[in-house]
This record gives C-alpha cells, structure tokens and sequence, in this order.
C-alpha cells in the first residue's frame, strides 16, 4: 500500500523538477517606497539617504493555498487507500520563517486482514460477536493548526533565486473525530466471518477483497472512545494535537506555485480507528496497543499568492541578492572619489604622465610634459628668456639666445656713421610665431606672443613689417605656409588694429621651421602686403 502511495507522487515530483529550476523571477527594487509599509517608511528613509545601512523589509504577498491527497491512519487497524483535502492561509515573518494557519480533514477506512478472537472493542462486544472477527472502521477526521514553516534554501550564496523551494514545518492544534464501525448487515445481523481465512500476510488481499464482499459499507455503529475522559465537541471527540512535516515547492509563475507535502499528525488517543487493542499472539487475551494512534496525509496542492503593491512572499526572495547585485554595479552606494596616483604632482595622473619626475611647481602640457613656448629646448620654469625668436637659438642654460645681426646691419652702419643715411626705424628683434601639427589656428601661447609683438610695431610706426613663413617642399605645405602668414596678419590688423599696409607677406620660404611664422624688420624694397592663396583648394578643412 505504501509502495503505491508514494509511486503516484514521485511520478508527479519529477514531472515538474525538470521545469521548475528555469522558473527564477527578478528580485524587487529595494528603493521604491510604494512596496514599503507605512510603519518602516522612517527606515527606508534613511536607507535612502545613506543613513542607515540595512534596507527596510518589502510588504509581501499572502499565500493561499488549496491540497489533495492520500490520508490514512496508522492505528490497531491496518488503514486502506483513503481521500483528504486541506486548505491554507500563510504570512512570511522573515525570509526564512512564516506561519501557516492550516484546516484538514480526512477519511480513513481501514480492514484487518488478521481475525480476532478475542479481545474485541466494546461495541463488537456489545453486538454480540463471538468467534472469528475482522476489525474495520470509517474515521472523519477535521484538525485546525497554526504551523511554523522553515524555508531551507532560499538563502543562495551562488544563485540569484530559485524556483524550488524545500521547507520542513511543524505546529499544534486541534482533532475532530468520529469513528464508526460496520458491525450489522442490511437486515441488523451480524456478519458471518466464518468462511474468510484470513491471517496469512501473503494472502492479505485475498482476505481483505473476501471481507469487503460481506460488508455493506455503511457504518453504522460508533466505535469505541473513552466516553468522559475525552472531551467531545460538535458531537465527536476533541483532542489537542501536534504535527510535523515537510514539503516541496515548484515555482510555476510569480503567483502560483505546485507544493507536494508529507504531514504526519499525532492525538494523544488509541481509538483514532475504533480499536485499543491489538490482536496478541495466541489471541487470548486483550493487548494494550503501546503507543498512540496518528494520521498522515501526502498531499498535492495549488498555492497562490495574493496582494498588490507587495512583491512575492520573502520565502520566494533571496535576501542577498540586493547586496550581491550592489556590490556588482552600485546604485545607491555612495562609493568615495577614486584618488589616481600622480607622484610628480603636477596634476597629470601617472598612467597618462608622458614626464613621471616633472620637477615642483614646472607647468606641464596635458601630457605631463614640461611646457617650453618658444621650443628652446628649456622649460618655461627655467627660461630667463620665456619668448626667443627662432633665428636667435639655440640658447644657453638660461634660455637665452644671441641673435645675429641683418647682413645690412654693417653697411647701414657704415652709412649712418658717415652722415650719409639715418636710420629710420629702431623695431629691434621681433619674436617667431609656433603653430601646432598641420593646424593654422593660433594657440594661446602664439596669441600672447603676437600681443606683446603688437605693441612694439605700434611704437614704432615707421617700420615696416615682414611676416615670413616656410615650407616650399609642397603645394599643400605652400598651402599651409600661406594660410599661417595670413592668419598673422589677420591677427594683427583685427584684433590689434594694425593697418594692413604695414605688413609684408612672405609664404614658402626656405631655410626655415615650417611650424614657424617669423616677424622682422621688412627691407624698403620687400611688397606687397597680401598676395593670392597658391593652391586654395589644398586648404585643410575646419581650419
């Protein structure tokens, strides 16, 4: 009987194992306050606001839930195949434990295949039985119990969530029975048991199938109870009663999940099956059964979760998912500001620092290179001579270069020591102009330079001023040699307010730096002050 009993639920267990692992949901979002109860709204306030560590516990659904099953009762009368239902209410108090609030009724039947001889129940006595006897009832049974649940693992260190669930509970409450015997045939007479030869465990089918051939089925005499001693209720015996047991849960959506259960139940009685006494060894005599009577009941059943604005019961939740997914991609952590090594402190963290060991206070490119204006060679925070124009290098230790003098100089010397000319502008030594890669935008650096230039060409308005730029190996390096000369003089007469008959315009040039525009002193015979582009269309774009 057994055997049969628990083939029918294991067929059922692995119909659905296969599919209830691939059932995982996603867990809720900790910082939305509506699945909050108002009584924790303080704490998830301060969770929110860094103020309190721990996020307060989500208002979760109801469980309800509805079973079927195999109820049998293990007494002094071997019990057969018989039917019970339940339903349930439950509440999680945590992630692990719950209660259950659970009612169940069941209907046993149980035949003994043994014969009795002696020792016979109360009723069977006052029936006036003698002889061959076999023991058969009929038990109602109705419990009401609140029940403590564990939930085994839902607690996941390498998994998410889970959609099966294995959970032991135990829990007291009440028993409601009433047994009955059937001792009278249709017309009030005993059964003759005579022709039935039962005892043999081989053949207890055969005895059992041969005694139901005989019996009406209608139960019609109560079985033995214990008359005062058992307090009686709704007109049937009472007693308190304690139960265990343990389930599995398949997860079949985020509202309905498939338990199967195996509950045991003890009553502090003998008379569950109508019977105290156990058949003794030669059938002499009565034999006090030594231990009580108990039901189970092996169950399948629907549960369904019911609530809104809650996420599913805290036993579907795994609690260190929020800490895991937080420590994987934060998004309420207040995570400090990540400090970048930079051991020469010149702001330019190391791994982008193209000069590691830029002494103290040495202003650097976005590169973590010394900053040198002028290309001298020597950085800015040692150059004496922070501007020196390109035909006065290189320079000394100090940045500080030696300009030579105009192969005129000598002559115009000469003629000015003799009386015969004077010289008519005393402009001096003119800085060079840098440009950066192919550009010819000015850089900051280069508008600074034409800035203090400006100021010399404007105090001295008798000079004329040649803006030499070079690069003759190419048209587009023309190109470029033009667009830089006239982005000098642009600068000078628009922003400075130059007038534009004072400048020279020489591009192309050889012998010097391509990224160099040079200013000068313009001989009297050097003109004119514009000239056309030399090959426009080779101009760089977005210039």
């Amino acid at each position: 009987m057994a055997i049969k009993k628990y083939s029918f639920f294991i067929g059922i267990l692995c119909l659905f194992a296969t599919g209830a692992f691939a059932q995982v949901g996603t867990n809720y979002d900790v910082l939305d306050s509506s699945l909050i109860p108002t009584r924790s709204l303080p704490q998830h306030n301060e969770f929110v606001n860094n103020a309190y560590p721990f996020p307060a516990k989500p208002r979760n659904q109801w469980e309800i839930g509805i079973k079927g099953g195999l109820f049998n009762v293990n007494g002094d009368v071997p019990s057969l195949l018989s039917a019970g239902f339940g339903v349930h209410i439950r509440k999680a108090l945590g992630y692990v434990f719950s209660l259950r609030g659970e009612y169940l009724y069941g209907n046993a039947k149980g035949i003994n295949w043994k014969p009795r001889l002696t020792g016979f129940s109360d009723p069977v006595i006052a029936a006036g039985y003698t002889g061959q006897v076999y023991d058969n009832y009929r038990t109602r049974v109705q419990d009401l119990s609140l029940q403590g649940v564990v939930t085994l693992n839902n607690v996941r260190f390498h998994k998410a969530k889970t959609g099966f669930l294995v959970y032991g509970f135990g829990g007291f409450g009440g028993t409601l029975w009433n047994t009955k015997l059937d001792l009278k045939n249709g017309a009030g007479a005993n059964y003759n048991y005579a022709g039935i030869a039962g005892g043999n465990y081989k053949d207890r089918k055969k005895t059992r199938d041969a005694i139901k051939g005989i019996l009406d089925k209608k139960y019609e005499t109560a079985g033995e109870t214990d008359g005062s001693a058992t307090r009686k209720m709704f007109g049937q015996s009472f007693k308190p009663s304690a139960n265990i047991g343990a389930g599995m849960a398949f997860r079949l959506g985020k509202r309905v999940n498939l338990a199967i259960e195996e509950r045991l139940t003890i009553v502090k009685t003998d008379l569950l099956d109508g019977q105290r006494w156990q058949n003794s060894a030669n059938n002499v005599s009565r034999v006090l059964t030594p231990d009580y009577d108990n039901y189970n009941f092996l169950s399948v059943g629907l549960n369904f979760n019911i609530g809104a604005k809650s996420v599913e019961p805290l036993w579907w939740q795994n609690p260190l998912d929020y800490a895991y997914n937080e420590l994987n991609a934060p998004k309420h952590m207040k995570l400090p500001k990540p400090v970048l090594d930079d051991a020469d402190g010149d702001g330019i963290t190391d791994q982008f620092d193209n000069e590691p060991n830029t002494p103290a206070n040495t202003p650097v490119d976005s590169h973590g290179v010394s900053r040198d204006t002028d290309g001298d060679g020597v950085p800015d925070s040692k150059d004496k001579e922070l501007i020196t124009p390109t035909q006065c290098q290189p320079v000394d230790a100090d940045g500080v270069g030696k300009c030579p003098p105009p192969s005129c100089c000598a002559t115009l010397d000469s003629l000015m020591q003799s009386g015969t000319f004077s010289r008519g502008c005393g402009i001096g030594d003119l800085p060079s102009v840098s440009f950066s890669g192919r550009s010819g935008a000015l850089t900051n650096d280069a508008r600074a330079v034409l800035a203090s230039a400006a100021e010399k060409v404007r105090n001295n308005p008798n000079c004329k001023i040649a803006v030499v730029g070079y690069g003759e190996s190419s048209k587009s390096a023309q190109q470029l040699s033009w667009d830089r000369v006239n982005t000098v003089i642009n600068y000078f007469v628009e922003k400075e307010g130059i007038s534009v008959d004072r400048f020279v315009f020489k591009y192309g040039e050889a012998g010097g730096d391509p990224n160099t525009v040079d200013l000068r002193e313009a001989g009297a015979d050097e003109t004119p002050n514009s000239v056309p582009a030399p090959h426009p269309n080779l101009r760089r774009r977005g210039r």
